[in-house]
């Protein structure tokens, strides 16, 4: 565990100590904002909630946590610091979680930093803090879960561009996976089983399901084992990275 430790402070701190963080950060609240204010149409649909907020989360995730998380062990394995860190007395697994946990803090950091939002509908309105509550607790699993993937295909390559494109095409497929139009192409042909399979790793119907205020256990579990599933994933790329 104080390896683990270790390793999250190093690269939390690593994060600000460079201008990148802030100016990631910036940048994340100004989109957000304009992505709630004007396509939102936060102050036009005439409701005190953060519905508007929320809506694009998953769209600002797809393209800002790849970019997060394509440094993690790509800029490691350029610079050679991977052998460095692998030979030191910290165990794989507190590696790649302290890595991890280092990423999701600072993304929710970031997320956070919204909660003038939140104060806004406060004060205009009596909105449903309990709605508002589940909103962003579903809104950090889903982050850890972009970031989880992002973390193995940076072990995948030492390329960060490489590592982010990647990243972003696998979030693309898991976010759109149970859209009307996916579902389509596959209900002339395949079976219902996998249909309803494919439809299951859709983020966004998970998410949506959160931010209605219901936080079912079933949503839970899906982002937290998917993302326990890709950082086991990511163990095994840089354990194989290094044998090899």
């Amino acid at each position: 565990m104080n390896a683990m430790l270790a390793v999250l402070r190093r690269e939390l701190s690593g994060y600000f100590a460079t201008p990148v963080a802030y100016v990631f950060i910036v940048v994340f609240l100004f989109t957000a904002g304009i992505f709630t204010f004007y396509l939102g149409q936060f102050f036009e649909r005439g409701q005190a909630d953060l519905k508007a907020f929320f809506l694009f989360h998953p769209w600002l995730y797809l393209f800002f946590l790849p970019a997060l998380a394509m440094r993690l062990w790509a800029e490691e394995r350029k610079s050679g610091t991977v052998e460095l860190l692998l030979t030191l007395p910290i165990p794989l697994w507190a590696a790649v979680l302290g890595k991890f946990l280092a990423a999701w803090a600072f993304a929710g950091i970031a997320l956070a930093l919204t909660f003038p939002l939140w104060l806004t509908v406060n004060w205009l309105g009596s909105p449903d803090n309990g709605v508002i509550v589940a909103g962003y607790v579903g809104s950090l699993l889903m982050a850890g879960a972009y970031l989880a993937i992002g973390s193995c295909l940076s072990a995948v390559t030492k390329n960060q561009v490489i590592a982010f494109v990647l990243s972003v095409l696998v979030c693309f497929i898991f976010t759109v996976a149970g859209a009307p139009m996916v579902l389509n192409f596959f209900q002339g042909w395949a079976p219902r089983l996998i249909v309803d399979t494919i439809a299951s790793f859709s983020f966004l119907s998970h998410f949506n399901a959160i931010t209605e205020g219901v936080i079912d256990l079933r949503d839970l579990v899906f982002f937290l084992s998917l993302t326990a599933v890709w950082l086991y994933a990511t163990a095994v790329v840089v354990d194989f990275k290094k044998a090899g």
